[in-house]
């Protein structure tokens, strides 16, 4: 391939390392927003761009809608960072950056929608030099195949006119130990060039960046990275069902287990996989394979496994009430916890929603209480129109069964277990606070 036209590369260089590269940073969520603020910290002018008005007008007024993201984070890079609804601002930027969801489809086929209508519009305002670096995960040859010929409509081309390249997101939302700037990041382009200049770019915002020979490379190791923990959350998962069967407490064979200082690492059962990586990013590599022949029987396995866990966490449900005489049908539930991990105001593909979801076909009346989602909004699968009622002990009182599905910090496992009829522990929660008690089911 051809290098980059000369003196395009070294300008941006020189604007990089001087910081005045202006910064366009696409989609402004748990991706996006924090990348605004790592560059705007180091005095970056950017922008951020976002197709909700909402988001934009909030953080403009130096609000917040992310919980772990303060609004005196917001408010400290106001003077570096403005956010808009106008595209035909990218056309002044040096270096855009596509935070965008890469969800999935009905029939778990990868919903490219978001990348590629913002290809298109980069592709509007593209002009000779600039760095377009794609963070969203996505399946290998997405960047340099797909999203190179959608820019390469402006005309220009990818390698010569502008640098093109994939750096993979690996945000792990109100985890105290690793942020944006302390995770290392992995970036491979589509030519020596590209890759020079995004890990330029990157190496000013982050302790460590990790070259990889090609977009493609880049591209897999996200996928790696994921399909790795997807794949042993549901080993444990499947274990703990059939440990379940045979009398043993999955959670002490975990902490037996984990004692053994070399080849092993400890993974945990929930009620389902959650978060916008890991439930979906198996199946991005899954529908690739097919284009080379492949199946790829050991991740569906996974995923099969991983997405029946909300009808197994229900059932259990049922048979708990059923021992005690109750139908699930006409019978009062509360659910703990609708984000997908503890801690978090994070819904993206929640297993506590589907399970909300099942137990409302069964006919149970469903409640929930999260203190960090309030009222629930409406998601790419559901709408329930439901808000957060009260977590006290008289209310505990009023329900057939309590199913802690997310254990935030917050929650008091003394108080629930004390006032509840039935509880169905999907995370371990109560027994981690060294109680044992005859209305508590592991699930």
């Amino acid at each position: 391939m051809e290098n980059i036209k000369l003196g395009y590369k070294e300008e941006l260089l020189n604007k990089i390392k001087s910081k005045e590269a202006k910064i366009a940073i696409v989609g402004l969520g748990y991706v996006g927003l924090p990348l605004v603020i790592e560059f705007s910290k180091r005095n970056f002018k950017v922008i951020g761009f976002d197709i909700d008005p909402i988001k934009v007008e909030k953080l403009n007024e130096g609000k917040s809608y992310i919980k772990h993201i303060k609004p005196d984070t917001i408010q400290s890079v106001r003077h570096n960072f403005h956010a808009t609804v106008d595209f035909s601002k990218l056309a002044g930027t040096d270096c855009i950056l596509i935070c965008v969801p890469t969800p999935l489809g009905q029939h778990r086929e990868p919903d490219m929608t978001f990348v590629f209508e913002t290809g298109r519009t980069i592709a509007k305002y593209l002009r000779p030099g600039q760095l377009i670096s794609l963070e969203s995960t996505t399946y290998p040859g997405t960047t340099d195949e797909d999203l190179r010929k959608i820019l390469e409509q402006s005309q220009l081309k990818a390698g010569i006119d502008f640098f093109l390249a994939f750096s993979p997101e690996r945000e792990d939302p109100n985890n105290e130990n690793f942020s944006t700037s302390t995770i290392p990041k992995v970036v491979g382009g589509i030519n020596k060039d590209s890759l020079e200049v995004a890990k330029a770019l990157y190496d000013q915002i982050t302790l460590q960046t990790v070259p990889v020979s090609s977009a493609k490379v880049a591209e897999a190791t996200k996928l790696l990275e994921n399909i790795y923990r997807a794949v042993n959350i549901a080993l444990v998962n499947e274990l703990k069902m059939l440990f379940d069967k045979m009398g043993i407490d999955i959670w002490e064979v975990i902490e037996a287990a984990k004692t053994k200082p070399f080849g092993f690492q400890p993974f945990y059962p929930g009620p389902g996989l959650g978060g916008h990586c890991i439930p979906i990013d198996p199946f991005y590599l899954t529908w690739k394979a097919r284009e080379y022949d492949f199946v790829t029987r050991f991740i569906e396995l996974a995923g099969e496994i991983n997405t029946q866990m909300p009808l197994y966490v229900v059932q259990k449900t049922v048979d708990g009430l059923n021992q005690r005489g109750k139908s699930v049908k006409g019978a009062s539930i509360l659910v703990l916890g609708i984000s997908y991990k503890k801690d978090v105001d994070d819904l993206r593909e929640s297993p506590s929603l589907r399970i909300i979801e099942l137990l409302r076909q069964r006919g149970a009346s469903v409640d929930y209480n999260d203190p960090y989602t309030l009222i629930m909004p409406k998601t790419r699968s559901y709408n329930f129109e439901m808000a957060s009622v009260e977590l006290t002990a008289e209310r505990l009182k009023k329900y057939d069964c309590v199913i802690v599905a997310t254990d935030h910090s917050v929650y008091d496992p003394k108080l629930i277990v004390e006032n509840s009829s039935l509880v169905i522990d999907t995370r371990g929660f109560i027994k981690r606070a060294g109680i044992t008690a005859e209305n508590v089911i592991q699930s």
